[in-house]
């Protein structure tokens, strides 16, 4: 079921919805939602966090590993790609004539749609951020000596910011053959 009818291309796609961390980073870490909670964690004040910060550098790269994000959730959450994974660099799959690619052809035809909406992409964003995000964040914030509070408020981040992007990416991205 499709709550609106728009469809951007893959990269288009992916820009957007690397903003999405952003805009999450924003209203999460505010001090009237866990903001507070997250600097009581790591033992900092606003003022602390101001010394020495460089906005454009932080937001900038930021951005960047958002992407990077993006581009991997969109494998995550779009199944019709590893069709492609499957027969890659088999003979004949540059050629648009061979049987290979008008059996892919007709697959994507057929169920280059299946899938596609926002409740399945948020459902494998919430399995990448609890199956990659969480362990990754726990991991570090063990070695760091992190209590569990840090390890919640930043965890919790990431895999509420991959239910969104994966639903967003799965939901609006056109079919993966433009």
């Amino acid at each position: 079921m499709s709550f609106l009818n728009i469809n951007f291309p893959f990269w288009v796609t992916l820009a957007l919805a690397a903003v999405i961390p952003m805009i999450m980073g924003f209203i999460w870490y505010n001090p009237k939602v866990f903001g507070k909670a997250w600097m009581d964690s790591i033992g900092a004040t606003q003022e602390s966090l101001q010394k020495g910060f460089n906005p454009a550098l932080t937001f900038g790269l930021a951005y960047i590993f958002s992407l990077f994000l993006a581009l991997g959730l969109n494998f995550a959450v779009i199944h019709q790609w590893h069709m492609y994974s499957m027969v890659m660099g088999q003979p004949g799959l540059s050629d648009p004539n061979s049987q290979l690619s008008l059996t892919l052809a007709d697959m994507i035809h057929r169920y280059g749609h299946s899938y596609r909406t926002f409740r399945h992409g948020a459902f494998h964003g919430t399995l990448v951020g609890i199956t990659f995000a969480l362990p990754i964040v726990a991991t570090n914030a063990l070695f760091e000596r992190r209590g569990f509070k840090y390890i919640a408020i930043n965890a919790g981040y990431w895999i509420v910011n991959c239910l969104l992007m994966g639903a967003f990416i799965c939901h609006f991205q056109t079919t993966v053959y433009h």
